[in-house]
């Protein structure tokens, strides 16, 4: 099932976001006794996150049966500016009673294959062999790639490993990312997307002709989960 909503602006994505996280975390916990959640970078998610960790929503979230997880991460170190990390852990993280164990950071230590392939064992033995993340939050780039999922790169017809690494020549940077099936596993994946400059290529992923190989965001279809769209009135202008 696919749910698309058009916000006013990426305030409302985040608070619309913030809200959902909640719910779902409280739903989750209610009926298994934990929630886990991929989460993602970006600005959008970012203000999502400052607003986790404030009230009213801070105190709507049962942080202590919440296990996180990352969608991607650029292959540096956890105090680098650009690590998905950080952005978490200083907007969100070190500002709500979560158990240290219960965060799941993807690793940067001997190698992008290495790293890649122990958060592959680390979700297994947390998640079991059938995956399925309660909710694993994307963004979309100007070149519709989702999580690290580019265009024209292997990861992208990537079917059996849950966690893949990739290069990308023109970032001279590894990142790491789940890939595409075990995506598709969750029982809600939500994408959060804003701004004008966004407006092209959600037409593109949501209205134009399959073309996965170029469009990675179009392979995101849940197998038996919701896949829900948030987009502000900018990024939705071309729908």
């Amino acid at each position: 099932m696919t749910d698309l909503t058009v916000l006013a602006n990426a305030e409302e994505i985040s608070q619309k976001a913030a809200e959902r996280i909640a719910e779902l975390a409280t739903a989750a916990v209610d009926k298994r006794g934990v929630f886990s959640i991929a989460l993602a970078g970006g600005n959008t998610p970012r203000r999502t996150y400052e607003l986790l960790a404030e009230q009213p929503w801070r105190d709507r979230v049962p942080w202590s049966n919440v296990c996180v997880f990352w969608g991607d991460e650029r292959w540096v170190p956890p105090d680098d500016e650009r690590s998905n990390q950080r952005m978490a852990r200083t907007t969100l993280l070190d500002h709500v009673p979560i158990p240290p164990q219960q965060i799941h950071p993807i690793g940067c230590t001997e190698s992008p294959t290495h790293d890649a392939a122990a958060y592959e064992v680390c979700l297994r033995t947390e998640l079991g062999e059938s995956p399925h993340f309660d909710l694993i939050l994307l963004g979309l780039g100007d070149n519709g790639h989702t999580a690290s999922l580019f265009p024209n790169t292997p990861v992208v017809q990537e079917r059996k490993r849950w966690v893949t690494a990739v290069y990308l020549p023109e970032q001279k940077l590894h990142r790491i990312t789940l890939t595409a099936p075990l995506i598709n596993a969750a029982r809600c994946v939500v994408f959060l997307v804003s701004g004008a400059k966004k407006a092209d290529i959600v037409q593109q992923v949501l209205r134009g002709q399959p073309d996965p190989q170029r469009l990675p965001a179009q392979l995101i279809k849940p197998t038996d989960g919701e896949l829900c769209w948030l987009l502000d009135a900018q990024a939705a202008s071309r729908l």
